[in-house]
């Protein structure tokens, strides 16, 4: 049996929510679609959908649960709310945001938004300990360096770090 994972995010689609399930099922290794519930002919009239179309996917990426739902146009995502991507290495980082970003958005500091809209942040494991280094300086610097790069560089961001 398995257990339900208390929290789960659901993401508002306007119909696309099976293909972004699919193209973000493509882009982490341990992922995977789960069940597919489709609108009857109820939810043709409560909700505007067409009988048999996708109202919901679940799918996990890296093991975390989700649920997506095409429920029209009424909602859009905003930067509100967004997903981290913890990276160890700078290949990492690269992969992400490539993949992430087509048809999107790049936009600063680590962020992008990618084609459905939904935010990103694609961050190197290392900038939260430069962050919160006990050395104001050096933070500051690492912080410097952060606010002018789009995607994050951490070759750049370990020169800001041990410079003297």
């Amino acid at each position: 049996m398995t257990t339900m994972q208390k929290i789960t995010p659901f993401l508002w689609f306007d119909n696309q929510a099976e293909e972004a399930v699919k193209f973000y099922t493509s882009i982490f290794k341990n992922s995977r679609i789960g069940k597919i519930a489709r609108y009857d002919e109820a939810g043709e009239k409560a909700a505007g959908r067409p009988a048999g179309s996708v109202m919901t996917v679940e799918f996990q990426l890296e093991g975390q649960k989700f649920m997506a739902l095409n429920g029209g146009p009424v909602f859009k995502f905003t930067e509100a709310i967004s997903f981290v991507v913890n990276c160890k290495t700078q290949a990492e980082v690269d992969k992400y945001w490539k993949k992430l970003s087509a048809g999107g958005k790049e936009v600063q500091c680590g962020w992008l938004k990618d084609k459905y809209g939904l935010s990103w942040q694609i961050v190197p494991t290392v900038l939260g300990e430069f962050l919160s280094d006990k050395d104001a300086a050096k933070s500051h610097r690492v912080m410097q360096a952060m606010l002018k790069m789009v995607k994050l560089d951490i070759k750049k961001l370990k020169q800001a770090y041990h410079q003297q």
